[in-house]
């Protein structure tokens, strides 16, 4: 009798580089500038969704993943997908950003404490979570939780 040795799924990692972004990141603005392209202006105001925007050493954008997409009033982030996918892009930095629909810019709770669970795991990988900002609707301004002082 011969035995069976048991299987295990492989899993096959590849990173290609996307050159549609090439911007880099300075300041809030930067990011607010490239996040805002990614939320469509048909349901910023109604539903809340969620980027995550992935950078290298040289805070170039590497690219953007829309973490989630939620109702008016929130949205669930899976702080494992998202750290997961910084992991397979190789990127040493993240900023975080969401939308209010109601267009208020202040962090609710929910957000200060998602915040610093991303930022808490991210770093036990020397990955930096560099900011978390807040958009709503068709207002060219936004919440920086960097320029707050809140990183």
């Amino acid at each position: 009798m011969s035995q069976s040795i048991p299987q295990i799924a492989e899993i096959n990692i590849s990173y290609k580089p996307n050159q549609r972004i090439s911007k880099r990141i300075s300041t809030s603005r930067d990011a607010f500038d490239v996040f805002k392209t990614f939320f469509s202006e048909d349901t910023i105001s109604l539903q809340e969704q969620f980027m995550v925007m992935f950078l290298n050493q040289a805070n170039d954008v590497l690219g953007i993943y829309s973490a989630s997409k939620g109702g008016i009033s929130g949205t669930v982030v899976d702080v494992r997908i998202i750290l997961g996918i910084a992991l397979k892009s190789a990127a040493v930095g993240i900023i975080l950003a969401h939308n209010h629909p109601s267009g208020n810019l202040q962090p609710s709770n929910a957000d200060v404490s998602l915040t610093a669970k991303l930022k808490a795991s991210a770093a036990l990988m020397d990955i930096n979570v560099l900011d978390h900002l807040i958009l709503a609707g068709d207002k060219d301004y936004y919440y920086s939780f960097a320029d707050e002082g809140k990183m």
